[in-house]
């Protein structure tokens, strides 16, 4: 029985015609003429440069090849596409059934549920309307059912299976109601109490950021004008004190009037800048490394041009960690130091190591490494983007240039998490029309770094491709063929259980690479939070185990859970290799005379 007390299915509270507000005809002009000549001047700048830069690919990212085979395996086997799409009718048969028993209002429960987690459906109109929990639940069930006939391909090659489930969800993904303003309830809303005034802005903020890219979409992810590198972010105080051509080194000032005697050198990623460790005082993991007596040296990437197309990964090692070294012992007098790599810079240091071992240099007397690859067999879905096809084409753009354009890696990265890291803000910036929200972490995010052309040619091929860098001598630096299985220097290896990038089963390998004593932790959430979580936090778990089976999950079945920060653990870990304490060290009182303050110069070149 319908309940007579229940009202009928309304519109979001805001979209009656009652509440809708009208336009200004004649601002509303003023504004469509302002869009259309903005419009107008950037499609004849991105004409000019397609014609400038020559024909591209069709199918720059080879999807069209992997689709076909897909469609061919599956005409092969036509009973498995049958059962696939009775399953999905009757998925469709019970949805309309549910919505029939609500809108006449009876209790009905839904036929799926989203997760949680997801943030497209937190407004509550996605449950409280019969309208949108119909168009909500029905793409839920086409997306389960594009995914599941998908994964469930016959004979295809992993690669392939890999590259169609990967833009299958890319579709998905776009496809959801909540990205289109005529079935996302809340952008309904806004556009009625506005008058379409958020529309009108949202159309601005997307050609600003067309703009902002020349022709290329960069969306704007956060407010840029909020944060100043060495202002308000990567404040910890120190000194800059020592650089050559690709990178600047930075020792901090000491906050306690003992140090441990062995220095600590970090090596971040040139992906990204060195700031993610340094965004804030609250959560800086060099500010809280120096309070607990540590003598903190970073190491400040250069952001290279065409004029450092030519340096390798070779090149990292020597003018990067080596001369580090040399910096360190001229800054401190001393020789043995303690090492961080995170994520690419652990993969150079433990490639260092093993060059270090083979010119029985020892300066290094401990490795600590963060969400680090050295076995790439499984390196997760960035393999998507590392076929031949692609990397020729990469190849061909850096040859031209000299570099591989930072924008063109921070999509890539954005693309594993669309959702999070695209979608969200096509709905917040150019649907809702609001402006972006000030936050350190998406402004570090969108700080983006060149990468010089033979580096990264040769990283993505001997690593990511053809995985030689986990062979014993399958690589060679400078000229000398290198092997991890003869480092023997304590390894403490820091993993993430959500990470996208550097997946911690295949992070987990690198314990059975080196042939030291090795722990392995594993933190909870990801590549970026699960790093950067100061004990202050109180949030994110971790897990340890002091056994290193074969397989990881054997690994994680016997892990114990901790609440808390991983920081204390590797404190622990580390001063128990080495206790000794001098007497704190002040930046530029050695031989290394400061040049500038900390966070540097290198560090506040922006691509823009």
């Amino acid at each position: 029985m319908a309940d007579p007390k229940k009202p009928s299915p309304t519109p979001p509270e805001g979209a009656r015609a009652d509440t809708f507000k009208l336009p200004d005809p004649a601002e509303f002009g003023r504004s469509m003429a302002g869009i259309a000549e903005r419009s107008q001047r950037l499609v004849g700048e991105w004409l000019k440069r397609q014609a400038e830069d020559g024909a591209t690919s069709p199918d720059p990212l080879n999807i069209g090849t992997a689709f076909m085979e897909m469609t061919a395996k599956l005409m092969a086997n036509p009973a498995r596409m049958v059962q696939a799409q009775m399953g999905f009718w009757q998925d469709y048969m019970s949805l309309w059934q549910s919505t029939a028993r609500r809108m006449m209002g009876m209790e009905s429960e839904p036929v799926i549920q989203a997760d949680p987690k997801d943030r497209r459906f937190k407004d509550d109109s996605w449950k409280e309307n019969d309208v949108f929990d119909f168009i909500k639940q029905s793409y839920l069930l086409s997306a389960r059912y594009v995914q599941d006939v998908v994964t469930h391909v016959d004979g295809l090659e992993p690669a392939t299976a890999q590259k169609v489930d990967f833009y299958s969800r890319q579709f998905i993904d776009a496809m959801s109601p909540s990205n289109f303003l005529l079935t996302n309830p809340e952008v309904l809303r806004k556009t009625a109490e506005t008058g379409g005034e958020n529309l009108i802005k949202g159309l601005n903020n997307l050609l600003s950021d067309l703009e902002r890219g020349r022709g290329k979409l960069r969306i704007k992810m956060t407010d840029t004008e909020a944060f100043r590198i060495g202002e308000n972010i990567a404040v910890t105080p120190g000194k800059v004190v020592y650089q050559n051509d690709l990178m600047q080194l930075i020792q901090y000032a000491p906050t306690t009037e003992k140090v441990l005697k062995r220095p600590l050198l970090i090596i971040p990623p040139w992906i990204n800048k060195f700031y993610i460790l340094d965004l804030r005082p609250r959560n800086s993991l060099v500010r809280w490394a120096v309070s607990q007596g540590h003598t903190v040296f970073m190491v400040s990437w250069v952001n290279p041009d065409e004029r450092l197309a030519e340096k390798g990964f070779d090149d990292y090692m020597k003018e990067g960690i080596l001369d580090a070294l040399s910096a360190i012992e001229a800054a401190t007098g001393e020789s043995a130091i303690n090492a961080i790599g995170y994520c690419l810079g652990g993969t150079l240091l433990s490639s260092t190591l093993a060059w270090m071992t083979a010119h029985d240099d020892t300066r290094i007397k401990s490795a600590t490494f963060f969400v680090t690859l050295m076995d790439f067999r499984e390196s997760g879905e960035l393999n998507v983007f590392i076929d031949e096809e692609q990397i020729k084409m990469l190849e061909d753009k850096m040859n031209k240039r000299g570099f591989l354009e930072g924008s063109e890696m921070a999509t890539t990265f954005n693309m594993l998490r669309a959702n999070d890291l695209i979608w969200s803000f096509v709905v917040n910036n150019y649907l809702l029309g609001n402006d972006a929200f000030p936050f350190d972490l998406l402004y570090w995010n969108s700080d983006s770094t060149r990468m010089p052309a033979r580096m990264h040619s040769f990283y993505l091929r001997n690593m990511y491709q053809e995985n030689l860098l986990a062979e014993p001598g399958g690589i060679s630096l400078a000229g000398t063929p290198i092997d991890l299985g003869r480092v023997k220097v304590p390894a403490y290896f820091l993993s993430t259980r959500e990470d996208h990038i550097a997946p911690w089963k295949s992070t987990y390998h690198g314990t059975h690479l080196l042939s030291g004593p090795c722990r392995f932790v594993l933190a909870a959430s990801g590549h970026i939070a699960g790093v950067v979580n100061p004990p202050d936090g109180g949030k994110y778990s971790h897990w340890i185990n002091s056994e290193l089976p074969e397989d990881p999950e054997a690994w994680f079945h016997g892990a114990t859970e901790i609440a808390g920060s991983w920081w204390p653990d590797w404190q622990r870990w580390i001063t128990a290799l080495d206790k000794r304490q001098v007497k704190a060290r002040v930046p530029g009182d050695g031989k290394l005379a400061a040049i500038e303050d900390a966070p540097g110069s290198y560090v506040k070149v922006l691509l823009n």
